[in-house]
């Protein structure tokens, strides 16, 4: 009888594992080059669209399925992971984790339940360790119930990356480029070497203003031209559409930062208010670009701040 209770308790749990809330929003994996694929969220603020607003990918070879992010839900993961069995039965062999921010780790418990190893940038252990990741998630739990729920959870990586990192799964070569703190904690990009697509994570944002936060803005910048003189024939960006265009896709993230730099650095090297400077400045280059409302106050007090203490 013991045993009949325990096995009834263990089908239960994988029942409960497994049974996510059925999304409302359209997931669909496109075909970029060869083997790789990208699932394309949604252009909006993080709770709109059911929190699809990020982008994901993966890569399927003869021995497995590598996952580039994991969307801002387990319900949207599980949609992707549907997606990618329509196209392969293959296993899913690996997450890379581009970076710790949320829209791109609630997922992950789906691709954990399938097996699948998760390696993620050097800095993720200061995100999972902070209030910050703990008190959104309980937000989340509000804001995006029910796709986020009680059952949501954060999951920790299996394997920490801090330097560029190559690895072979099956017939395919990948690199990951190790950026350091940039736009998190820690931030990393996929290069798919047989299809020659990169998967930049929040490196780049395209067709909307990027988000700043706490970013490493000056790295960022310099990590711009890093990734800028990587050799590739497709770009997937953390939010916005691929494209076999890649310096194009990258203008507008790396036309916006520069200009943040170039215009706060004058204000705060002047010690001018920060309201005053923020009407002051001419934001006319941008301010029809997706987001702009939303995002660029807070991106330029950000900024200013970051300045204020690292040009004291």
């Amino acid at each position: 009888m013991k045993k009949i209770i325990l096995l009834l308790s263990l089908l239960s749990f994988a029942v409960q594992a497994n049974d996510y809330e059925k999304v409302g929003v359209e997931v669909v994996a496109e075909n970029l080059n060869g083997d790789a694929y990208y699932v394309p969220g949604l252009s909006g603020s993080a709770t709109e669209y059911e929190g699809f607003i990020s982008n994901a990918g993966f890569v399927v070879t003869t021995e497995g399925v590598v996952v580039l992010d994991a969307l801002g839900t387990p319900s949207l993961a599980k949609a992707m992971l549907n997606e990618i069995r329509k196209i392969t039965d293959k296993p899913i062999k690996l997450v890379i984790v581009s970076h710790y921010h949320a829209d791109h780790i609630y997922g992950l418990q789906v691709f954990k339940e399938q097996g699948a190893q998760i390696w993620a940038p050097k800095g993720t252990w200061d995100y999972l360790d902070s209030e910050t990741a703990s008190n959104l998630l309980e937000s989340r739990r509000t804001s995006l119930y029910p796709w986020v729920n009680d059952e949501t959870y954060l999951v920790k990586p299996d394997r920490i990356i801090d330097q560029d990192t190559k690895f072979n799964l099956g017939n395919h070569q990948f690199l990951l480029t190790y950026f350091g703190k940039v736009h998190s904690e820690g931030d990393m990009s996929l290069l798919s070497l047989n299809d020659q697509t990169l998967y930049s994570g929040d490196i780049i944002f395209e067709g909307r203003i990027p988000f700043v936060g706490d970013a490493d803005i000056i790295k960022w910048s310099k990590t711009l031209d890093r990734v800028r003189n990587i050799e590739m024939e497709y770009f997937v960006p953390g939010h916005g559409s691929a494209s076999d265009q890649p310096q194009e896709t990258m203008d507008l993230t790396y036309r916006y930062l520069n200009f943040l730099l170039k215009q706060l650095t004058t204000v705060v090297d002047e010690m001018t208010p920060f309201d005053e400077a923020y009407q002051a400045i001419d934001w006319s280059e941008f301010e029809d670009e997706p987001a702009f409302d939303a995002a660029n106050r807070k991106n330029a007090y950000a900024v200013y701040l970051y300045l204020e203490r690292v040009m004291e």
